[in-house]
């Protein structure tokens, strides 16, 4: 997705109030999203090697920056068309295709893969070009993305055709330059780079697209354990990894939503830049959201699996995923309220005091210590609030 409103067809219409919710077409796209996170915490918990763990990465990150566009750009498209609804639909049957030869994404089905990755903004582009912009130029946004996009296609598709060792380094560069392209926005000569103002972004609407997003993940690790547990066979140690994993996706989405993910919307609205401080809320979103896959890979292993060793690798996972949570949490913090929770710290902190020990621990019992941190964090919250009503301060930008 690719359009913006600087010099744009679209420039001078003001958001309609009626997206300040999501639409239910977008609520639609969002199912092909479950499968690619259910089809990455798989092929993560299948490899747990410096490689996997990159290789999913990489495809997490291609994954999400579809999403991300989708959501920003949906203030410009009336999903209430059939020109609209087609589109969307059509991106999200791309989507599905990607999601769908993801697991071999590093093998035989490579090149699909780059391609399709690479015809979703091409389409985009051509649906604004000829709908949105009705033969008038198009927004330099539109074109600035792009060109961007032209650049990093070659990347994806030279990545699928080397293949072997040499496609992870080249699919990595494209991938980083993606994202860095993102953050300066899209800087080219003569036309110079988009700003986050020059987005049509409703608050509300773009605020619980990112709630959705957490949502979604949840859904994932809720999915995959209780897909692990019904394959495996019943026993009480597996009963009781079902509680405890079930317990940290309800402890995520406690400390997520209270308060900081609750008063998002109110944070943007205050915000001196809005549209900057609700782009930027993206990244951290990226970082909770790779948090909580992390978990969906603990519910993998620890369901399957309850008893026995921790190898490191287990440990990383179970132990890394709720600090990679927290940590993105702490950002949301500073996003909402513009300082970060000393809590979020403290459990980050207290996650790696217990790494030394996880090699005389089963892993269920790891996965419980995590629990339990993620429990007193919640419990922390809960008295501060109680303690101290929160506002939205967020920071001053711009």
């Amino acid at each position: 997705m690719s359009m913006a409103t600087d010099g744009g067809a679209t420039a001078a219409t003001p958001p309609d109030s009626g997206l300040e919710r999501p639409a239910f077409l977008e609520l639609f796209f969002d199912l092909v999203y479950v499968f690619a996170l259910v089809t990455l915490a798989t092929m993560l918990a299948d490899d747990l090697s410096w490689t996997g763990f990159a290789e999913v990465l990489v495809l997490l990150l291609a994954f999400t920056m579809i999403w991300a566009l989708v959501a920003w750009t949906a203030d410009t498209i009336n999903l209430t068309s059939p020109s609209g609804q087609g589109h969307l639909i059509t991106v999200a049957a791309a989507s599905l295709l990607l999601a769908a030869v993801a697991a071999d994404a590093y093998g035989e089905r490579a090149l699909l893969f780059a391609i399709t990755f690479v015809v979703i903004p091409l389409s985009t582009t051509a649906y604004y070009a000829v709908v949105v912009s009705k033969g008038r130029a198009l927004p330099r946004s539109t074109i600035r993305i792009q060109a961007w996009k032209s650049v990093t296609g070659v990347a994806w598709i030279a990545g699928a055709l080397v293949g072997g060792s040499g496609q992870l380094p080249i699919w990595a560069l494209a991938v980083v330059v993606e994202y860095v392209g993102a953050v300066c926005g899209w800087p080219l000569p003569r036309i110079g780079r988009s700003r986050p103002r020059d987005w049509r972004l409703v608050d509300a609407r773009v605020a619980e697209r990112y709630r959705q997003f957490v949502i979604i993940a949840l859904g994932v690790s809720i999915f995959v354990t209780g897909t692990t547990f019904s394959a495996s066979e019943y026993t009480l140690a597996r009963a009781w990894a079902l509680l405890v994993v079930f317990s940290t996706v309800v402890l995520m989405w406690r400390i997520y939503i209270y308060r900081a993910g609750e008063l998002l919307t109110d944070a943007i609205a205050r915000s001196t830049d809005p549209a900057l401080l609700t782009q930027s809320a993206a990244a951290t979103h990226l970082i909770m959201v790779a948090g909580i896959a992390g978990a969906a890979v603990t519910s993998h292993l620890v369901v399957g699996r309850p008893l026995g060793e921790t190898p490191p690798s287990w440990a990383a996972v179970i132990l890394g995923g709720p600090a990679l949570y927290l940590l993105g949490r702490g950002v949301l913090d500073f996003t909402v309220f513009g300082r970060i929770s000393r809590s979020r710290l403290a459990g980050v902190v207290l996650l790696a005091c217990l790494a030394p020990a996880t090699p005389l621990l089963p892993p269920v019992l790891v996965a419980l210590l995590a629990m339990i941190v993620l429990a007193l964090i919640a419990a922390a919250n809960l008295i501060s609030t109680r303690r101290h009503a929160r506002t939205p301060a967020p920071p001053m930008l711009g």
